[in-house]
């Protein structure tokens, strides 16, 4: 029994490490922050770790880019630390059943850990939830040179083509991978093979869309009637400001209705379904931009579906990635952090390990026991900091929480 026993431990072991060498592009085609680099407003930038299973990987970010961003005319919102978690799927399948649209908010990570948006701005015409706003139209004028900007609670995001993330006047080379839906499969950049086996020159990716040819919005693209009409095409509402402006012809470009094909690319060979960024000859976006009305995958719980969504609970074991073909195995995490200064007279910023657990909550407690804030979702090689110029001068402590562990660290306020 015995030795059965150690078999199997050694044939797990076997596995942990053949598991660790197979790196595959949805894993290392993050832009990792491995510097300390910080962007907008001095926050930490890009992607922070990257963890991977047998299943899933998992991406923590700051959603704050490497490279300069703003200013956002007409727009007061300002960048912030999301802390997000998001997860990707390692093994992608198509939807088979009934598709999934594409909701309001992040519908995928760019490489560098910014979210997704699609071209909705998240209003309709007098408001009746009909006729949908571009927000290519509507929004441009708040984008920054990067063509992104940042919504009300801070999450900054590009719609269109994240023109500072590549070269996207590059049409000599296949582009690279620039992100992921949350379907699983891959985004590339503008350029791509003429033809889906991966061969013929690279031409710049053309989408199937179209503007209708409607003088007055009473009807959808599908033919429907609809619900409420919206204003008449005119210099004020001109034809393409609204969604429903749009049409999907099959054929008439190179992409689908989601804006994405199956082909072979270089980090793909045997092939895969890919979405493309599509701009046109002058760099400028062009509709649906990165993706269409529905994904084309199976999308998993847990990265969409409200203020809370990209916040994952990792609850598997999972290795970090570290830039090479052997990660280093999160087998038995523990809780690692730095925590300064202590004491302080202002801010305390709490600094976590990249091989600390996952998913901590962080609890300061005043010298009687109050709880005074909470923050959760604390992930490994994150910042995070706590203003304590709201509180008097004294004693304090900080609980650190995961499933199984939990330390307390003593700290001291002053004036």
């Amino acid at each position: 029994m015995k030795k059965l026993f150690l078999f199997i431990a050694v044939l797990f072991v076997c596995f942990q490490i053949n598991f660790a060498q197979t790196i595959t592009p949805e894993i290392s085609s993050w832009v990792r922050n491995t510097t300390g680099l910080t962007g907008y407003n001095s926050l930490p930038a890009n992607v922070q770790i990257v963890q991977y299973s047998a299943s899933n990987v998992y991406v923590s970010c700051s959603c704050i880019p490497g490279y300069s961003i703003g200013p956002w005319t007409g727009n007061p919102n300002i960048p912030s630390n999301q802390n997000f978690v998001f997860k990707i799927t390692r093994t992608p399948t198509k939807n088979t059943g009934t598709l999934t649209t594409v909701g309001l908010g992040h519908v995928g990570i760019w490489s560098n850990g910014v979210s997704i948006d699609n071209a909705d701005d998240a209003q309709t015409y007098n408001n009746e939830g009909v006729w949908h706003r571009n927000a290519l139209v509507y929004e441009g004028v708040s984008f920054d040179n990067c063509l992104g900007h940042p919504q009300q609670g801070g999450e900054y995001h590009h719609h269109v083509n994240p023109k500072c993330l590549y070269n996207d006047k590059d049409s000599t080379h296949h582009s690279p991978i620039i992100g992921y839906m949350f379907d699983g499969f891959p985004v590339y950049g503008a350029y791509a093979y003429t033809n889906i086996d991966g061969t013929g020159a690279i031409k710049r990716m053309i989408p199937s869309y179209r503007t209708r040819s409607i003088t007055t919005r009473t009807t959808l693209p599908d033919g429907s009637t609809a619900s409420k009409p919206g204003p008449d095409v005119n210099a004020t509402y001109p034809i393409g400001n609204f969604l429903q402006d749009w049409e999907y012809v099959s054929g008439l470009g190179d992409l689908d209705e989601h804006n994405g094909r199956f082909c072979k690319t270089p980090e793909y060979p045997n092939g895969t379904y890919a979405y493309f960024v599509t701009i046109d000859a002058a760099q400028k976006p062009l509709y649906p931009f990165v993706i269409g009305s529905t994904y084309y995958g199976t999308v998993q719980a847990g990265n969409t579906g409200g203020p809370s969504s990209g916040h994952v609970t990792i609850s598997e074991i999972t290795t970090v990635y570290n830039g090479t073909n052997t990660g280093v195995a999160d087998l038995n995490s523990k809780i690692k952090y730095e925590l300064m200064p202590n004491p302080t007279s202002d801010y305390l910023y709490l600094y976590m390990d990249a091989n600390s657990a996952n998913n901590l909550t962080a609890n300061l407690y005043d010298a009687q026991g109050k709880l005074l804030e909470t923050k959760k979702f604390i992930q490994p090689s994150i910042a995070y900091s706590f203003d304590l110029t709201k509180y008097s001068e004294g004693i304090y402590f900080l609980h650190l929480e995961g499933t199984d562990q939990k330390v307390i660290q003593k700290i001291i306020k002053n004036k």
